[in-house]
């Protein structure tokens, strides 16, 4: 049995943070449909009409994640989340590249709702993973590079053991978990801090499993981690 868990420390910071897990088994990846596509760019479109560039560091959704960056001393101007960052690109009219189908949901859902969305292959795995704080020792090798590093001491990462999954939260992810053609197995996370509700994660989850069943068939369920309920299992 593998565990996925969230560390006391990250609640002790974040007591109201719900992370949604939307774990999927058996999925067919593969290029993303038009169908998703027309998702995508319709998203992207949203976002253009709902918010300006200038006013972005304003919206309530994008100051959370800013304030939580500082409370934990990361820069949020050098390190942007990934909700950030990409609603950034979208508002300078770039087109966000369609990956995988997989991995372009979660796009989608984190456009549609203003929230990071992000999968991992858990196909890969082979050891517990956890939200917690770094402590130096940790490796990442980030996406699109070969080059390993260390997180700081105190760093907000997710890690399988000492493998570095994702830097800062929600910020860069590494190699070692890609959603590829070839993943059968996810989990997808969904990012819930306040003003976002721990229903309005339930939500995403719920349209994220219906757009996977659509897309990608298989077999999945969610569950919430929160500070009541901070690690969950998942089938091997």
């Amino acid at each position: 049995m593998i565990f996925y868990s969230i560390a006391d420390e990250v609640f002790f910071h974040f007591p109201e943070y719900a992370r949604g897990v939307v774990l999927a088994y058996d999925v067919k990846n593969a290029a993303t449909p038009p169908a998703l596509i027309e998702m995508l760019r319709t998203e992207e479109a949203s976002i253009r009409d709902r918010l300006k560039l200038e006013e972005l560091t304003a919206h309530p959704r994008i100051v959370s994640w800013r304030e939580a960056f500082r409370r934990v001393g990361i820069k949020p101007n050098e390190f942007r989340s990934s909700i950030e960052a990409m609603t950034r690109r979208v508002l300078r009219q770039q087109e966000l590249p369609s990956i995988n189908a997989l991995v372009d949901i979660g796009n989608i859902l984190s456009l549609r709702h203003l929230l990071p969305v992000g999968a991992h292959a858990i196909d890969v795995i082979s050891q517990d993973i956890a939200l917690r704080t770094a402590t130096g020792e940790e490796e990442f090798v980030p996406f699109g590079s070969d080059q390993a590093e260390h997180p700081a001491p105190g760093e907000i990462i997710f890690a399988e053991g000492n493998t570095v999954l994702t830097r800062r939260w929600s910020w860069r992810q590494s190699n070692h978990t890609l959603t590829l053609p070839a993943t059968k197995a996810i989990e997808l996370n969904v990012d819930g801090l306040p003003p976002i509700s721990k229903s309005e994660v339930e939500e995403v989850c719920r349209e994220a499993m219906e757009l996977m069943r659509r897309f990608c068939g298989g077999q999945m369920h969610y569950e919430i981690l929160t500070r009541q309920n901070p690690r969950i299992a998942l089938a091997r």
